[in-house]
């Protein structure tokens, strides 16, 4: 029992608590027709939590769920955690090897799973892991709700004991071979979530739309800010857009968070308009650029640009609008927005040092790393103890990411220190997609490097040696990529030839790089 009257440990699952107290008839979920009040929601969750206890979950057990944004996969980010487990949300994008080393790495006991990706686990080995199915398609039948109705509807007693326990794990998307699992704490999600609400301006009477997904960071810890003002949740299986234009007529939205890639979607989508209520658009994963930002203005979607990786559990800055900006040009304001600006309310500051960790000058020239720490990091990587050091290194995360510091004190990434490709916000391994097309029985050898997509932000091209006397096509190479890992890593272009090397042997990929990006005066887009 806490004898402390000033404190208790700060958990998202109070955050349901709260609102299933003081909005219990509001209407908290929606999913086509089907609508949840947070009474319900609640009463959902406490199932599935009592539900896992009883089937023999103990404290820390992993949960893993294979799922898109449907409710389900919302009630996981509370019962879970409720019950005393650690969600493991799996990112749906992924191939059934890739799935199966993050099920196994992550030690899972439990694994829900969604129709439409179940065929993901049927070649994998799962004797050790209880699969529970989710079939929305019929309610009555579906093997989740009869999960769920098997549970109690009564608040499960806490385990929890200290704030900063793992309440769950994301899986980087292995930009150095394997991913690495992400550890999210109690506290981190509370204080993350706090963070999405002031810098979002969400209110109870906000509409959130589900166009990120909640596997990635745990939705950007959304799934508890939303939540926490009492907001709705409007439930979306896939994002696409012009389902996303009816519903932000049709269920009022009022806000929605994504990658670059659904703006550029949505802005070009026949359906585009300029609608009579403003709706706020958080935009990450990858630096949007100034023209996309200038785009969203005339739709009345007001843009906040924010920045940050699985390991700050998502967004950590945000480019914060200076009043002074109104009266700028349309260009110019796009041009500061596209900046990733500075710590959120509830993190410290972001620095860009130089290799010995020093401050560079803010001068918006000088390039340096991006680090950061405090509230909005992560404690560290899942059964990884060296990694962990090594991004922790002199009490500050390292970033990887290279950027500028301006005089106004906002950062603005510039590069990447690793040659990692961020396509469409995930992130892809050069190393992963080189050693797949190095199996082409033709190939001699191969390096990958990004190139600019006006659609995705980038995407990996390939340049590769044949072996002497072999022939191969660049549509075949490609189609055996698709065969072998997930289609968004495979690379959109195959270029033949001698690659460009230094005197030891070593590969220069900026040689390769510069080809894509020549006339331009960011490697990154």
């Amino acid at each position: 029992m806490n004898t402390k009257v000033y404190r208790s440990e700060l958990t998202p699952v109070s955050f349901l608590e709260r609102s299933a107290l003081i909005f219990p008839h509001k209407t908290a979920i929606v999913y086509g027709e089907r609508r949840y009040t947070y009474r319900e929601f609640a009463e959902r969750v406490y199932r599935l939590a009592s539900r896992l206890r009883d089937i023999g979950l103990h404290k820390h057990d992993r949960v893993a769920f294979l799922c898109p944004n449907t409710p389900p996969m919302l009630e996981a980010h509370y019962g879970i955690p409720a019950a005393g487990g650690i969600l493991v949300a799996i990112n749906t994008r992924l191939n059934s090897q890739e799935i199966g080393f993050i099920l196994q790495h992550s030690g899972a006991k439990y694994l829900f799973v969604d129709r439409e990706l179940a065929h993901l686990i049927e070649p994998l080995n799962l004797d050790a892991i209880e699969v529970i199915h989710i079939d929305d398609s019929d309610p009555e039948k579906d093997p989740y709700e009869q999960f769920l109705i098997q549970g109690s509807p009564e608040p499960v007693q806490s385990w929890l004991q200290d704030e900063e326990e793992t309440i769950s794990i994301n899986y980087t998307s292995g930009t150095t071979g394997n991913p690495k699992g992400v550890m999210y704490t109690y506290r981190g999600g509370y204080l993350n979530a706090l963070g999405e609400v002031i810098e979002m301006g969400m209110t109870s009477s906000s509409v959130y739309l589900w166009s990120l997904p909640m596997f990635h960071c745990n939705g950007w810890c959304t799934t508890w800010a939303v939540t926490a003002v009492g907001a709705t949740h409007v439930c979306l299986r896939k994002p696409e857009p012009g389902a996303m234009w009816d519903l932000f007529e049709s269920e009022g939205v009022t806000h929605y968070n994504g990658a670059p890639t659904v703006h550029i979607f949505l802005v070009n989508h026949p359906k585009a308009h300029r609608l009579e209520r403003q709706i706020t658009a958080t935009i990450a994963g990858a630096p949007p650029s100034p023209t996309l930002l200038a785009q969203l203005k005339p739709l009345n979607i007001r843009p906040i640009h924010v920045y940050g990786l699985t390991e700050t559990y998502g967004p950590y800055t945000v480019c914060e609008w200076q009043s002074e900006w109104d009266q700028l040009s349309d260009e110019e304001q796009a041009r500061l927005l596209a900046r990733q600006g500075q710590g959120y309310v509830t993190a410290e500051r972001a620095r860009i040092v130089d290799t010995e960790m020093n401050d560079v000058p803010r001068d918006g020239v000088t390039m340096g790393e991006v680090l950061m720490r405090g509230n909005n990091v992560a404690k560290g990587y899942y059964g990884n103890e060296e990694a962990t050091a090594k991004s922790f290194e002199g009490g500050w995360f390292h970033s990887g990411d290279i950027g500028v510091w301006h005089p106004d004190n906002y950062i603005e990434l510039r590069d990447r220190a690793k040659d990692v490709i961020i396509s469409g916000g995930e992130n892809i391994s050069t190393i992963e997609v080189e050693q797949v097309i190095v199996q082409h029985p033709a190939v001699l050898e191969c390096a990958v490097v990004a190139i600019p997509d006006e659609t995705w932000g980038e995407r990996p091209k390939a340049f590769a040696t044949l072996k002497p006397g072999k022939e191969a096509t660049e549509e075949e190479i490609i189609a055996f990529c698709r065969e072998r890992m997930a289609h968004f890593k495979c690379p959109i272009a195959i270029e033949f030839g001698e690659l460009p090397k230094t005197s030891t042997g070593k590969i220069q990929k900026f040689v390769l790089r510069e080809k894509g990006w020549a006339g331009r005066t960011k490697r990154i887009n």
